[in-house]
């Protein structure tokens, strides 16, 4: 059981999706006040368990959607295979919506036209609900102020 915290003490928190979208703050250490800064004290961390031994992570299955229906999670490839659609992040969907683009512009991968345009149907409504749209249109310009780091 963690300790309570210190007046001059701050939780340190990451978000986690879970397989069904929602997203839960997980408490990974303590923020010190020093000075002008924080000093960050972490917890013993544990991935895929209760702290058990480490197993390897299941093999995971892309669910597949029936026809007409727009694709919940992502095919099986890449770093995200199988993992949600909804929540992910604007890098995964970047990458999935470039390899559904690259894809369809294939008129030898037309077999597969139906279920990558319904794919990148299924990324492109993410984007846009997260607010990030989708590519850039031409002479638009891709760098902003605020994402520069």
């Amino acid at each position: 059981m963690p300790r309570p915290m210190r007046e001059n003490e701050m939780p340190v928190t990451v978000s986690v999706t879970r397989a069904d979208g929602t997203v839960e703050q997980v408490q990974v250490g303590t923020a010190v006040r020093r000075g002008d800064g924080f000093s960050v004290r972490l917890t013993e961390l544990t991935i895929g368990g209760e702290g058990g031994p480490v197993r390897s992570a299941p093999t995971r299955r892309a669910v597949s959607s029936a026809p007409g229906e727009a694709p919940s999670v992502f095919p099986p490839y890449g770093r995200s295979r199988g993992l949600p659609i909804r929540g992910a992040s604007a890098q995964d969907l970047d990458f999935y919506a470039t390899g559904a683009r690259r894809t369809l512009a294939d008129p030898g991968k037309a077999r597969f036209h139906d279920k990558e345009r319904a794919l990148l149907g299924a990324i492109e409504a993410e984007q846009a609900r997260q607010g990030g749209g989708g590519p850039p249109d031409e002479g638009e310009p891709t760098d902003s102020p605020e994402e520069q780091f």
